[in-house]
């Protein structure tokens, strides 16, 4: 007779764990996954997106902690641990410091983290610029970097001793250049800025709070610097003139605007092609029907990437989970029809064909950036 009590009690057990369950699910967040460290953020659910053996072509990882090489593992991800010297940016104020770290973070990841290293280019006019910054530089492909970056200091900042500004294309860059192609390496060109830049404060524009906080590099605020159209021009004087040198041209080679101006530049040039670090939105402001033909028309030449960091100062459960939602919003973009929401719009997913999907995310990133599977 005592049997019923005990399934009685039993059912009442279940019902209780399964509301418990079903409330920490709620909790949670649907975009979750069950795995996740008890104490740490949830884990978005990325099944698909790790499917690939995804590449983030472009990141800047400067922080060795073991979370971020879990979640590089869990993820299945790869990352290319991109090296910058920008005076302005906290952290980015000398290249060597860079260099060091994801030299570390390279090993400290299995390989997952691959390292793009970089060079100060401030002391283009000092006798044995070039010889100096190739040393470096062949010392950094010794130890493990398999691409270089330059940045829109090129153009933006650095004036020469007549007042005229170092352009991308100037001669003092021509052995650096030919030296990175010797040694089948690839040049990550952030030359020149969304147009944004050249143009007033706009609340609705992607770029506004960067604008708003990094006054320095505001051209509307500064009339007499190049425009963005000579920067360009110069930069695609580099590209002509360096017919062996591969060269990715980050956020979209700053032609965001417009996918017909990125087509004709890929196929003017045939060493250069572009990623997609922070310039996602771009796409999705554009006719949908007109950026899903160009990805896929141009399926060899677009790597993904997006420009997410993790500094040592970070809090890094709250940084890797961003970087978590970032991927499930860009994944949802290209990869699904859904409406993808970013600054209180919504925009329809382009659902790309597998094959483009599997170049944008993976395959481009091995073919453009040698050595991106190796393990250190």
């Amino acid at each position: 007779m005592k049997f019923p009590k005990v399934r009685l009690t039993l059912t009442w057990l279940a019902v209780g764990v399964l509301a418990a369950s079903a409330i920490l699910a709620s909790t949670l967040g649907r975009n979750t996954v069950w795995g996740a460290d008890p104490g740490g953020p949830p884990v978005v659910d990325l099944t698909k997106f790790s499917a690939l053996g995804p590449i983030d072509a472009h990141a800047h990882a400067f922080k060795d902690d073991p979370a971020f090489a879990a979640m590089l593992k869990r993820l299945n991800l790869r990352v290319l641990d991109i090296c910058v010297v920008d005076k302005h940016d906290r952290g980015y104020e000398e290249a060597a410091p860079q260099n060091r770290k994801a030299r570390a973070i390279l090993h400290s990841t299995g390989g997952r983290s691959a390292w793009c290293s970089t060079f100060d280019p401030q002391d283009f006019e000092k006798p044995g610029f070039a010889e100096q910054s190739i040393k470096i530089l062949n010392e950094t492909f010794a130890e493990g970097a398999v691409a270089v970056k330059i940045y829109k200091s090129i153009g933006m900042e650095l004036k020469k001793r007549d007042g005229s500004y170092l352009m991308p294309d100037d001669p003092a860059f021509s052995p650096i250049f030919a030296d990175i192609a010797a040694h089948n390496r690839t040049v990550f060109a952030h030359i020149a800025e969304p147009t944004s830049c050249w143009r007033p404060l706009d609340p609705a524009s992607p770029d506004y709070s960067y604008y708003k906080a990094n006054p320095d590099w505001f051209m509307f605020l500064h009339p007499d610097h190049p425009s963005k159209e000579s920067i360009l021009a110069a930069r695609d004087r580099m590209l002509a003139n360096n017919p062996k040198l591969r060269v990715v041209g980050c956020h979209l080679g700053s032609m965001e605007v417009n996918v017909d101006e990125i087509a004709q530049r890929l196929d003017r040039y045939p060493n250069f092609a572009v990623d997609t670090a922070a310039r996602v939105t771009y796409f999705m402001m554009q006719p949908p029907e007109r950026v899903r033909a160009f990805l896929v028309k141009y399926q060899d030449r677009v790597l993904y990437g997006t420009d997410l960091d993790l500094m040592p100062w970070a809090d890094t459960p709250k940084t890797l989970q961003h970087w978590q939602e970032q991927y499930l919003t860009d994944w949802k973009y290209f990869a699904t029809d859904t409406w993808v929401e970013y600054n209180g719009k919504k925009y329809q997913g382009l659902k790309l064909p597998e094959p483009v999907l599997r170049k944008l995310y993976r395959e481009n990133a091995v073919r453009w950036v040698p050595g991106m599977l190796d393990k250190q």
